[in-house]
């Protein structure tokens, strides 16, 4: 993405590996299940599966799942800069939601148990936009109070800013107070 003149760059991340952990310990399972029928259709007709085959089944499906975890990772970009909120997910095709970060009226975050234990949270960004298309959210990221932390930040007028500016670098220098 490229930054605007005076736009700078607040958060950048992808969703920690610990939101899919819960992913990595499915697909591990489902595999070990699919080795174990391997092993017991291969008993079933009576020559016995071979230790090759289960082995086989075992390092493919863990590699596959490893692999699809983190490509599922790090093919999703979060980033906020002082003027943009921008979420793109896709390696072959391409997601991109992109809004103006004063459209964003409230930054929440919310955490389930499994979340708070593993520091993970979902960032929830609610904008002027009526349709579901227009909701933001920063899926499993690490510390997300410290992103919302971040936000609030970045968007507080700093000392010696203009009343009535949002702090956001959308201040203009071609008109004079009155």
């Amino acid at each position: 993405m490229n930054l605007g003149p005076g736009e700078t760059v607040v958060f950048e991340g992808h969703p920690s590996w610990r939101a899919i952990l819960g992913f990595y310990i499915k697909g591990i399972l489902i595999v070990g299940v699919i080795a174990a029928l391997v092993g017991l259709y291969g008993e079933t007709i009576g020559d016995g599966a071979s230790t090759t085959a289960i082995v086989a089944v075992l390092l493919i499906g863990s590699a596959l799942v490893v692999l699809i975890g983190f490509l599922k990772r790090v093919s999703t970009d979060y980033m906020i800069t002082t003027r943009r909120l921008h979420i793109k997910h896709g390696i072959i095709s391409r997601d991109v939601q992109e809004t103006k970060i004063e459209r964003v009226q409230d930054v929440n975050y919310s955490q389930s148990l499994y979340q708070r234990i593993m520091q993970i949270g979902d960032v929830d960004f609610d904008t002027a936009a009526q349709d579901p298309q227009g909701d933001f959210v920063f899926a499993g990221v690490s510390n997300p109070e410290e992103v919302v932390d971040r936000v609030h930040h970045s968007t507080e007028p700093k000392a010696g800013q203009q009343p009535g500016s949002s702090g956001l670098g959308d201040d203009r220098t071609d008109v004079q107070p009155r």
